[in-house]
């Protein structure tokens, strides 16, 4: 009663329920606030969640793709090197060959295979330009998933075939097989000569193990296209067909009783290399074996698979020549053969690092091209009188024109070699001369600014004699030396 009238108005006391609703309101709006900023708590969580669960989905794919024993262990000390070269590859820095050869035979770290296979094929696309005419067709993966195949029969019957004991692809229609159906259709649309040929599954399998599917469908186009393996995959086999004879002729120059002993029985290399080669040995060998041959696949190119071919017969040279006859020997080739332990295929890939067949493949390749010519000349001229006279004089003149082709291409490609080293010093050369004139352009800056301060250090007398004695050697370059015969 005692307070005045206007402050009473103001406290709003005389009006009870208005205080009270008021109060009310400011609870309710407070709720509201708490209500939305935990709601906004929530729906973050819960992407962070989706976040965390898609990585684990994505390390536990990643922990099942490479699901296999690796041949050779990889050191701490050449994952670091990896590591600096990998580096190399996001820059497109050309690296020194030889240096790249010595870290690939050294190992390579399961976990980084994808990324040095990518590292590689940069590196060979720097020294080496695909002519525009043997180039693929510039169509996105993403455009090629949308079109129609007709080769999609093929690819559906053969995905179940492919690795079918691996958890990755095991699960039919899982999201293996999926992936790997996209890649097949994709490069079957792409590639409209080859479309779609078996053994190509394997290939895109063992890619899809280490990378995702871009990347695998980049790295397919690489080794298809880049480094010729389309070939041997064309509908007229022709390239299959030269594979299989320079097989025969590395055996028979090579390993002449095991060549003579599979020749006695009847076996061909078509009979057990042919899938070798169509899958690049993914069919039938370890996958921790299929691996490194691939490791060297991108360094080295076709020539590594008659290499790996060469010295998987070659080790097992004695246990084949006790095979008595073409069942038993077909047998050993493609089940006991493959069946190799860590040991056995550490020494293979060893003795693939240090062989060197390419002088060898491109004479016996020559002469597969010229016995077809000569054969195909007689077979119009040879008639059926004296068929055997005109073969031996063909043959005798096929065999002296392979003479002179083979020491020109041996001559040619000492001459390439020759070159090609000499092109890879000169390179070397030329970086370390940058090196150097960038490390003296910055001596030089420092010594500049050494004299800029001496400048202001020394009185004026002093600074004018130097001056005049550096312009004294300036002109006169052989002073020093003349000063210095003097006795």
């Amino acid at each position: 009663m005692e307070e005045e009238p206007l402050v009473i108005f103001m406290s709003g006391e005389d009006d009870p329920e208005k205080a009270e609703e008021r109060k009310k309101s400011e609870e309710l709006r407070s709720l509201w606030k708490k209500a939305i900023h935990q709601q906004i708590l929530l729906l973050r969580m819960e992407k962070e969640n989706q976040k965390l669960e898609a990585s684990r989905d994505e390390l536990q794919s990643r922990k099942v793709k490479l699901d296999y024993e690796e041949v050779g262990v990889c050191q701490k000390e050449i994952l670091i090197t990896w590591d600096k070269k990998l580096l190399n590859c996001r820059a497109k820095i050309r690296c020194d060959m030889e240096d790249i050869h010595i870290s690939l035979k050294e190992g390579v770290p399961k976990s980084r295979r994808g990324e040095i296979w990518q590292f590689l094929a940069l590196q060979y696309r720097l020294r080496h330009r695909l002519p525009n005419k043997q180039q693929p067709p510039d169509i996105s993966y993403k455009e090629l998933l949308k079109q129609l195949t007709a080769q999609q029969h093929a690819i559906l019957v053969d995905l179940g075939r492919t690795f079918p004991t691996h958890p990755y692809f095991s699960a039919q229609l899982g999201a293996g097989q999926l992936s790997l159906f996209n890649l097949l259709k994709a490069y079957s649309l792409l590639d409209k000569e080859v479309g779609y040929c078996q053994g190509i599954s394997f290939v895109a399998g063992v890619l899809l193990l280490h990378m995702s599917e871009e990347q695998a469908f980049e790295m397919l186009k690489f080794l298809m296209y880049d480094q010729g393996f389309r070939k041997q995959y064309r509908p007229d086999m022709m390239s299959l067909q030269i594979q299989m004879y320079q097989l025969s002729r590395l055996l028979h120059d090579y390993h002449r009783d095991l060549y003579n002993h599979l020749e006695e029985n009847e076996i061909s290399p078509s009979l057990y290399a042919a899938p070798w080669f169509l899958t690049l040995f993914a069919s039938q060998f370890p996958l921790g074996f299929v691996a490194r041959v691939f490791d060297i696949i991108f360094l080295q190119g076709t020539e590594v698979i008659f290499k790996v071919a060469l010295s998987l017969l070659s080790s097992q040279e004695t246990l084949i020549m006790e095979c008595e006859n073409f069942e038993s020997i077909v047998e050993f080739l493609k089940t006991t053969l493959p069946d190799m332990n860590i040991s056995e295929m550490e020494k293979i890939i060893t003795q693939v690092f240090e062989m060197d067949i390419s002088k060898q493949l491109h004479a016996y390749e020559v002469e597969y091209h010229v016995l077809q010519d000569e054969l195909q000349e007689s077979s119009y001229a040879c008639e059926d009188t004296e068929p055997m006279e005109k073969l031996e004089r063909a043959n005798s003149q096929l065999k002296r024109q392979n003479m002179d082709l083979l020491e020109k291409l041996q001559i040619a490609h000492a001459k390439i070699q020759t070159l090609e080293s000499n092109l890879e010093n000169l390179l070397t050369r030329e970086t370390k001369m940058k090196s150097l004139i960038r490390t003296l352009e910055q001596e030089k800056m420092a010594y500049q600014k050494t004299v800029d301060q001496i400048r202001k250090l020394l009185p004026a007398d002093a600074l004018a004699n130097c001056e005049s004695l550096l312009r004294d050697l300036n002109c006169n370059p052989n002073n020093k030396a003349k000063t210095g015969n003097k006795p």
